[in-house]
């Protein structure tokens, strides 16, 4: 899956004293890998370690639950999943459960939202490059790119309206049977989302979410010190190291998620040419406007949506879309290296003189 924002959680001394007490909370962390084939990790304050544990063990379990059933590639006892929706494919409709009816739902939605940027139903022209991209890192050195006609071809299956939902029934068909699914571009914000509701219903009221890079802020951070947390933009010429000096920035926020796609994330080299991930659905070929965007929104999921589709725009469409949406920013890094961003989302980046310290 795509999409990798690092985060930096600028911490105060352990043993910093306010107005003569010691902070009532205390910040743990915890990370998995099991889940969307990236780490997870959680960051937050609560009273004691039990408490914050107790927490780790719902989210976790949670998105083990939602991997499962947003999981193209594998089979699962019991589990009707968007495997057994594509293997099923012109055959008959699938009963799913009700995390897959409201994901697909909400991706028709955003299809029109985006003029069809981010569709679900492209995951017949997404194997072929998925199929190009592994034996390009099998053997790199014959690495070549599809041809437009098998891509053609392909692109003929992946009408979105073939998807049939009944939600009375709770079932999913497709009805083009060489038509497949593929939610790469939404599932892991999307569950990401879900996971950070439930569990601030739960009582976790300060934390951070990284799942592969999809940021969920909850709350503010209680150490007694900031009233934002800062969330790191990695560069993308840099995206290997890992570390404050490799940021392109920061920015402070609440209750908000924080996505990213670039071109450095999943790509492979054809006589020196970056080919990542995120295909075109109108040229089927990776997007060349930008080499990263990220997008900030309250929704993981519409954020994970979003940057997905901009980053598939051209800059002027990209922007109007974005300052359309109420609560949404983005910065973009032109192909040039230039940084445009958004009104809003300079108000809260670091080199605009943003910080996360508590108002005097």
């Amino acid at each position: 899956m795509k999409k990798k924002v690092i985060m930096l959680i600028i911490i105060g001394l352990s043993g910093l004293f306010l107005n003569g007490c010691q902070p009532k909370y205390t910040k743990y962390s915890e990370s998995f890998f099991d889940t969307f084939d990236t780490m997870t990790q959680v960051v937050g304050y609560t009273e004691t370690e039990e408490e914050f544990k107790g927490h780790i063990q719902k989210i976790h379990q949670r998105f083990e639950e939602l991997h499962m059933l947003y999981d193209k590639y594998n089979d699962y006892d019991g589990i009707n999943n968007i495997k057994t929706i594509n293997d099923y494919a012109g055959i008959r409709p699938v009963k799913v459960e009700k995390e897959i009816i409201d994901l697909i739902l909400f991706a028709k939605d955003w299809y029109i939202k985006t003029d069809g940027r981010t569709n679900i139903a492209m995951g017949s022209v997404l194997e072929i490059w998925h199929r190009y991209r592994d034996e390009a890192n099998y053997d790199p050195r014959n690495a070549k790119i599809p041809s437009m006609e098998e891509l053609s071809e392909a692109s003929k299956h992946m009408d979105i309206n073939k998807i049939i939902v009944d939600v009375e029934n709770s079932t999913v068909y497709l009805a083009d049977g060489r038509m497949s699914l593929d939610v790469g571009a939404i599932a892991k914000g999307y569950a990401t989302e879900i996971v950070a509701r439930e569990i601030m219903e739960a009582g976790f009221g300060s934390g951070i979410i990284s799942a592969g890079g999809n940021i969920r802020v909850l709350g503010k951070p209680l150490d007694g010190v900031r009233e934002r947390w800062g969330v790191g933009i990695q560069s993308p010429d840099r995206a290997v190291v890992f570390d404050e000096e490799n940021m392109l920035d920061t920015i402070f926020v609440n209750n908000a998620s924080v996505v990213s796609s670039g071109d450095y994330q999943r790509y492979y080299i054809v006589d020196g040419k970056v080919i990542h991930h995120l295909i075109d659905p109108s040229t089927l070929m990776p997007g060349d406007y930008y080499r990263a965007v990220t997008v900030l929104s309250e929704d993981s999921g519409v954020a994970d949506a979003l940057s997905t589709a901009v980053f598939l725009m051209p800059f002027p469409e990209a922007k109007a879309l974005i300052e359309s949406l109420e609560g949404t920013e983005a910065i973009w890094v032109m192909d040039d290296g230039k940084i445009e961003a958004t009104g809003g989302m300079k108000g809260i980046m670091k080199s605009y003189g943003a910080t996360g310290a508590k108002a005097k």
